[in-house]
């Protein structure tokens, strides 16, 4: 798929080209915008108004990636219904540990896949564990380790998607894993075995 033609070819009025890029993205849009928002309904709507606010400012594509173009309005989107989620009444989370954790590969097991049938109800557990760690971290670091280390993006394509300078991403992940790694300590019996941490904290 050209999707530099495509989006061009959008500016011109073609909306079947238009949909061509959304039915490219949207599963993505949909991921992110559900990772960051924790709740589905509000993750359709997110990656809708997403979509539509795209179309509307076609204009203001200048080339490049498209989906890097598209993934900054989605997760401005996102951002905006976290504060506007914020100034409902909420219940205040527990602080997180603030230790600086070692750059790592992205876990493999974090990744979105399929899971084998032998693992299904395990991985539903850790999915939902996952999601419950991630909706306790602040939007900025959620947002770094959603498009690296569950989207499998690279460093370039996220700073490229949110705007955000390489050593920001880089620096915000370490911090995020940490975080991530510590609250899935509680959910240990359900983490592979070289994911836990044993009685004094350490892998």
């Amino acid at each position: 798929m050209d999707e530099i033609a495509l989006a061009l070819s959008a500016q011109q009025g073609d909306l079947n080209a238009f949909n061509r890029l959304v039915l490219e993205y949207q599963d993505l849009a949909f991921n992110v915008a559900y990772r960051m928002l924790g709740d589905s309904d509000a993750a359709a709507d997110a990656s809708q108004n997403a979509f539509i606010s795209a179309y509307r400012h076609l204009s203001t594509y200048r080339g490049g990636s498209f989906k890097s173009w598209v993934m900054r309005i989605v997760t401005n989107t996102c951002y905006d219904e976290l504060r506007r989620q914020k100034r409902r009444p909420t219940t205040p989370l527990e602080p997180l540990n603030d230790e600086n954790q070692d750059e790592n590969d992205s876990p493999e097991w974090m990744k979105d896949g399929q899971p084998s049938p032998e693992s299904m109800l395990e991985s539903n557990e850790l999915e939902n564990a996952i999601q419950s760690c991630l909706q306790k971290m602040k939007e900025d670091f959620r947002l770094v380790v959603i498009l690296v280390d569950i989207q499998g993006m690279d460093y370039q394509e996220v700073s490229d998607d949110t705007g955000m300078p390489l050593g920001t991403i880089k620096s915000r992940l370490a911090r995020a894993r940490g975080k991530l790694r510590d609250c899935l300590q509680y959910f240990r019996e359900l983490l592979p075995a070289n994911y836990r941490l044993d009685d004094e904290g350490n892998l």
